[in-house]
């Protein structure tokens, strides 16, 4: 993932804090992070550690929403944490930048190089946000879990075109990210695996015939 300080010096990395009159917080493992972001707008940077947005339903079921990790942006207006059901929480020790949203967008800021750099930075991550949740809508439209993890598939192969890829959180974690039930999934992994679809070694996923589960 792209840092939203790249190209930026230390010193230049200080002026911009200066600047947009940052706040840093920390937290540790299974703390909520930033409660009250439902009700300030703001961006958030991950600085350090990595965290989770995790939608619990009424009956206690978890769906999770977003994996935030090192340069992760996540804020009111761009992630999914309107909703009084969603939560962040940290998955480790975590350092978390806060920036107000009316600080970002003074448009006397423009006067500074380094300024721009991180803005194009931001708007070039933010992009890639809310692609990969076209991707995950994608995903999550299939009624069939089977058809969801190739859809999955799918979307880390053509990330690299190669016929392997490690998985980025645990297959617990994967199953909240399909929103399925994880004794399913794991049926539905070992059906794919007998078939010769698949192999699976720890977190590691290979496609065994791309063209057969269609990932051309």
């Amino acid at each position: 993932m792209k840092s939203p300080f790249a190209n930026l010096s230390k010193v230049q990395i200080n002026k911009l804090y200066e600047l947009l009159g940052v706040h840093i917080y920390t937290f540790h493992k299974g703390e909520e992070v930033l409660p009250t972001i439902k009700n300030e707008n703001i961006y958030a940077i991950i600085l350090e550690g990595s965290a989770q947005i995790i939608n619990s339903d009424y009956n206690g079921n978890e769906i999770l929403m977003e994996n935030l990790s090192k340069d992760s942006i996540f804020g009111s207006n761009i992630s999914a944490t309107n909703n009084d059901n969603v939560h962040i929480f940290a998955k480790e020790y975590t350092k978390v930048l806060v920036i107000d949203y009316k600080e970002l967008m003074n448009p006397e800021n423009l006067k500074y190089k380094y300024f721009n750099e991180f803005f194009s930075n931001m708007f070039d991550i933010i992009n890639s946000m809310y692609k990969e949740t076209n991707e995950r809508v994608k995903i999550l439209e299939k009624k069939q879990i089977r058809d969801k993890l190739l859809e999955y598939f799918d979307i880390e192969y053509r990330k690299s075109r190669l016929n392997y890829f490690y998985l980025s959180f645990s297959f617990k974690e994967l199953a909240d990210y399909l929103a399925v039930n994880r004794s399913a999934m794991f049926r539905e992994l070992k059906s794919l695996k007998d078939e010769h679809f698949i192999d699976v070694d720890g977190r590691r996923i290979t496609l065994l015939n791309v063209k057969s589960i269609n990932l051309i």
